[in-house]
C-alpha cells in the first residue's frame, strides 16, 4: 500500500516537473537584440500548448537556397484573443513573420507579428503573435 502511494506521488511529481520545464523564458532561448523578418511559405502549423509553432520555407534571395524556419508564437488561448483560429494559416500560404532570432543561431525565432500576403488586391492582414517577449524580464 505504501509502495503504491509513494509510486503515485513520484510519478505525479515527475509529470508536474516536466510541465514546468517545458515552458521557458524568452531570454533563455531568444535574443531581443537580434530582430529578424522572414517571408516564406507555410509548411506546418502546430497548434499546441504551451506555444503554437509555425514553420515556413524561406528562400535566400542571393543563393536561391530554401531553409525551413520555425517560429514560436504565444499560447493558443492568447492567439485566439488576438483574432487567430486554428485555420488562420493554411499550408502553402505566403506569410511574413517579424520577431527575434534564437540565441543558438538555429533557424528558429520568436514571432511578434505575422502578416498574411496580399490576396485579391486586399492588403494582407497582420496579427499579433502574442510573443513571450515582455519588456526586459523575459516572461
Amino acid at each position: 500500500m505504501k509502495f503504491k502511494l509513494l509510486s503515485g506521488l513520484t510519478l505525479s511529481s515527475l509529470l508536474l516537473a516536466g510541465g514546468a520545464v517545458a515552458h521557458h523564458s524568452f531570454t533563455a532561448e531568444f535574443d531581443a537584440d537580434k530582430p529578424i523578418q522572414l517571408t516564406g511559405i507555410v509548411t506546418k502549423v502546430e497548434w499546441t500548448n504551451p506555444h503554437v509553432w509555425i514553420y515556413l520555407n524561406v528562400k535566400d534571395a542571393a543563393t536561391g537556397e530554401v531553409t525551413n524556419w520555425g517560429a514560436e508564437l504565444g499560447p493558443p488561448h492568447g492567439l485566439q484573443r488576438n483574432g487567430w483560429r486554428r485555420d488562420t494559416l493554411q499550408i502553402g500560404s505566403e506569410i511574413s513573420v517579424e520577431g527575434s532570432m534564437a540565441r543558438n543561431g538555429s533557424t528558429r525565432m520568436n514571432a511578434r507579428s505575422v502578416t498574411m500576403t496580399e490576396t485579391g488586391g486586399r492588403p494582407g492582414q497582420t496579427l499579433d503573435a502574442d510573443s513571450s517577449q515582455r519588456g526586459t524580464s523575459g516572461e
